[in-house]
């Protein structure tokens, strides 16, 4: 099964949803399944400085009083998924380089892992995630070589997201025709990739007992 994810690393509820769909994901492997994901680009704010500002700042420019409000309930809901976020330290900066480097990182099929650790680095450690030097830093961590392309591939997917009508992420798209939006429960992505594998014929099978002998590609050793 293939997913792509359209999000953005400042996006709090992506990396919420990110979490949720993950742990789904991994279940319906565990009976058996597949699923390839991959992690496509999204920008909340294309205009955000590269040299970066406080965030909470920025927040209440935009939201004015109810940025507070905002800000407390989805550091709750972060924290029930195990999620640290501290606005207090995050930096509003450009996210281009960063889904550039998701880009080089999914071709070494590191892409989920290098996008769980920008959303990390942003949430919970206060990096700017436009910074060259961090994002270097970031990509060694993950074992990603960093070509420095990637940047034309970013550009054509962002275009795509406008051309199918995404205006808010995370957005989780199956099989290039089945979309999920928003950070939905996990039961709730647990329910669609369940029933996406139903539509397209790719339920896995049920396995009982535990694994013995048998035969490979018709070939058995006697």
């Amino acid at each position: 099964m293939k997913v792509e994810i359209f999000s953005d690393v400042v996006c709090p509820w992506c990396y919420i949803g990110h979490a949720r769909f993950g742990r789904a994901a991994e279940k319906f492997r565990a009976k058996g399944g597949t699923i390839e994901v991959t992690m496509r680009p999204f920008q909340l704010n294309p205009d955000a400085p590269s040299e970066g500002e406080p965030l909470i700042p920025a927040l209440q420019r935009k939201f004015g009083p109810n940025a507070g409000q905002m800000v407390e309930r989805v550091v709750g809901a972060a924290a029930a998924e195990g999620l640290e976020m501290h606005y207090d330290k995050a930096v509003n900066a450009s996210t281009f380089e960063a889904h550039r480097l998701i880009e080089v990182a999914g071709r070494q099929g590191l892409g989920q892992e290098m996008a769980e650790r920008l959303f990390r680095a942003y949430f919970a450690e206060g990096r700017n995630v436009a910074d060259a030097g961090v994002l270097g830093e970031l990509a060694a961590e993950v074992g990603v070589r960093d070509s420095g392309e990637g940047a034309e591939e970013v550009r054509e997917q962002l275009a795509r997201a406008r051309s199918l009508g995404i205006s808010g992420v995370p957005l989780f798209l199956f099989e290039g025709k089945y979309a999920v939006s928003g950070a939905q429960p996990e039961d709730a992505f647990t329910a669609a990739i369940d029933e996406v594998a139903e539509r397209t014929g790719q339920t896995p099978i049920t396995r009982l007992g535990g694994q013995g002998d048998g035969c490979d590609d018709g070939y058995c050793a006697v």
